[in-house]
């Protein structure tokens, strides 16, 4: 459970509709949807996912969408360095105005990813330079992340050379529903495998489309996701793993068998894999929805053993 500890922020200003729509005005841009641009405009929601990542002063947090710098002011306050990243260049001055007096605080004009499944190296480097400088450092993620890098973010981050302690973050609450998800559910797939195998999930707070501007089409949610070293440490083979999942649920509706066969066809025949099956167990009717992480990762471990050389 959190401390939920609300006590008040010194935030240079309150992110407000008003606020921003005069500051965008002033400026004369508007929100880029080609980059996910939704900003959380109630105050007590942005106090309470900044609360709910407890930040303490050894605390290194990346943010990933600075927005107008709200939420980085916040954080600000409390950890140790921020390590910020903006997109957009209209709001990178933006928040370059409002972030001018946070000496803790690193700003980068890039994007956060250097592809779909990497993070962009220099993003690694500037959370290494501040841990570097923090006494007994610990890396979080804290955002309010755009819509369209919210996936790519949370999973990849996972396996960066630099693993956060935590991650709390706004995202859809569709994409919260699936990493949260448990076995023979609908919205249990391979995100839901790949951060349950490594990471403890909680939705903290679900959140309606009008407490963000401009008003999104869905609803969000705040998520907190605390990584467990020591189920890390079991996976030998973290990539292997991470293309095995996917795999597995490239044809959700088929059975199981059939998966198998055709992820494996140039690496394992029928018999090898009829005969994975039966050593776990699974029948003819088998679907990759029903096996709980444990049990696929079981899976996984037999087949690597089988099939080491195989990759998507």
């Amino acid at each position: 459970m959190f401390k939920n500890n609300l006590r008040a922020f010194n935030v240079t200003h309150n992110q407000t509709v008003s606020y921003l729509t005069r500051r965008f005005r002033e400026v004369g841009i508007r929100p880029a949807t080609r980059h996910g641009q939704n900003f959380l405009v109630d105050i007590n929601l942005q106090k309470l996912l900044v609360a709910s990542a407890e930040l303490e002063p050894r605390d290194v947090v990346l943010e990933v969408g600075t927005g107008t710098g709200s939420l980085t002011t916040m954080m600000a306050e409390q950890a140790g360095a921020v390590v910020t990243i903006e997109i957009d260049r209209h709001l990178y001055e933006l928040a370059s105005e409002e972030l001018i007096d946070c000496p803790n605080v690193t700003m980068l004009l890039h994007d956060a990813l250097k592809n779909k499944n990497h993070f962009d190296d220099r993003v690694i480097e500037a959370v290494r330079a501040q841990m570097s400088a923090v006494p007994d450092a610990r890396f979080k993620l804290v955002a309010n992340l755009p819509f369209n890098v919210a996936t790519p973010v949370l999973s990849n981050l996972l396996s960066c050379p630099v693993v956060p302690s935590t991650m709390t973050a706004t995202i859809q609450k569709e994409l919260a529903d699936r990493i949260v998800a448990r076995p023979s559910t609908k919205d249990y797939n391979a995100l839901s495998i790949w951060m349950q195998s490594q990471s403890h999930t909680e939705i903290v707070r679900v959140l309606a489309p009008s407490v963000f501007w401009p008003r999104p089409k869905v609803a969000s949610a705040i998520i907190h996701v605390t990584v467990d070293m020591e189920k890390q440490s079991r996976i030998s083979n973290p990539t292997y793993w991470h293309h095995f999942v996917r795999a597995m649920f490239f044809h959700r509706r088929k059975f199981f068998r059939s998966v198998v066969l055709a992820a494996f066809k140039k690496h394992l025949d029928k018999q090898q894999v009829d005969a994975l099956m039966a050593q776990h167990a699974f029948g003819p009717t088998t679907r990759a929805e029903e096996l709980d992480v444990p049990t696929m990762f079981a899976f996984c471990e037999s087949v690597r053993k089988a099939a080491p050389d195989w990759s998507l």
